[in-house]
């Protein structure tokens, strides 16, 4: 009987002995449960491992501006911009950088995107030769390279802005459309008389010489943009924004922070430098040259106006192809950010 009533006198007495273990396991559940609460929230984003998204990301962390804005990212690298399409559509991805003609397009069939300005850098028409500016007639009987495909909307404007000078590129020059990097391989050899090349690959041509002889932001204005037309944005679904607007805000302020480090702080230039592929200094001036300028610095409503005004041209010339049933740009499709909160 001894043996079982000291077996049972921790029974007894356990309220008073097991109280501070449920303090303290309170007390770690409590702290367990406020690390989670102030875990960084995460963005799923698919990325092009050489493109300016992952220079960003990269300056991002390599400065802590992830970690000031309470953010983590997943990133998932794709070799092409149309995996990251899939990616999104699928739900493999939170978000990705692409073109507002495709949001557009993605909209009038019924998939809710929407788009957030990330840059307005452009390519150009480069040709050989000294500097000069071309006009439409310069191109009549010249072999044009084109970069992007028949439907890239550089090549539309620069279609209907040869129209206005009673020019049809179409068939007043001989077309060959490639990739950037074969074009401008064609062009170095002589076989091109020009090229509609995307910026990063015009930026490299300029630097061993050949000359911008139509510059694409000049082509917006003379289309009626009254600024540097956003080209490149952020897309995500439409309700996982109305979900995190927050979270966004502070993602959008965070790129910013990022995009005039890359601009303007030379450190930082020279750590994402080697993701550019160039090692050549005077390409890597011209690259940067090109990126800076393409910072966005006006507001939402400005770069819809034009974006709005530049659709019209491109769904004239590219007509139900390009755009579908949409003929007009829909208004919901930039991203507003709820007004800032200070707070997560």
């Amino acid at each position: 009987m001894r043996r079982n009533s000291l077996r049972l006198r921790p029974l007894f007495l356990g309220p008073l002995l097991l109280r501070p273990f449920f303090l303290a396991l309170s007390l770690a559940g409590f702290a367990l449960a406020s690390t989670a609460a102030s875990a960084a929230d995460k963005l799923r984003l698919a990325i092009q491992s050489t493109g300016t998204f992952a220079w960003e990301l990269a300056t991002a962390r390599a400065y802590g501006l992830d970690k000031e804005a309470d953010l983590d990212f997943e990133t998932t690298e794709l070799s092409t911009t149309e995996a990251g399409k899939i990616a999104l559509v699928g739900g493999g991805a939170d978000m990705i950088l692409s073109d507002w003609l495709w949001v557009a397009r993605e909209r009038s069939l019924g998939t809710a995107l929407v788009y957030y300005p990330h840059s307005t850098a452009l390519g150009a028409v480069i040709a050989k030769g000294p500097a000069a500016s071309w006009q439409a007639s310069d191109f009549v009987g010249k072999k044009l390279g084109v970069a992007g495909g028949s439907l890239d909307k550089s090549w539309l404007m620069l279609q209907a802005w040869a129209l206005k000078q009673k020019v049809d590129l179409k068939t007043q020059t001989t077309l060959a459309f490639a990739a950037p990097p074969l074009l401008a391989e064609k062009l170095a050899q002589g076989e091109l008389d020009a090229a509609l090349e995307f910026w990063t690959f015009a930026a490299r041509l300029e630097a061993k010489g050949f000359a911008r002889v139509v510059d694409m932001a000049a082509v917006e204005r003379d289309l009626g943009a009254k600024g540097p037309v956003v080209v490149t944005g952020y897309v995500f679904n439409e309700s996982f924004g109305a979900k995190n607007g927050p979270l966004l805000q502070r993602f959008f302020a965070m790129m910013t922070k990022a995009k005039r480090l890359i601009a303007d702080n030379d450190e930082a230039f020279a750590k994402i430098a080697p993701m550019t592929g160039v090692s050549d200094p005077a390409t890597l001036a011209i690259l940067r040259q090109y990126y800076r300028q393409g910072i966005p610095s006006r507001t939402l409503a400005e770069e819809f106006a034009d974006a709005e005004a530049i659709y019209k041209v491109l769904a004239t010339v590219g007509g139900r192809q390009l755009v579908g049933d949409a003929a007009q740009l829909d208004p919901g499709l930039f991203f507003r950010p709820p007004p800032a909160s200070g707070s997560k």
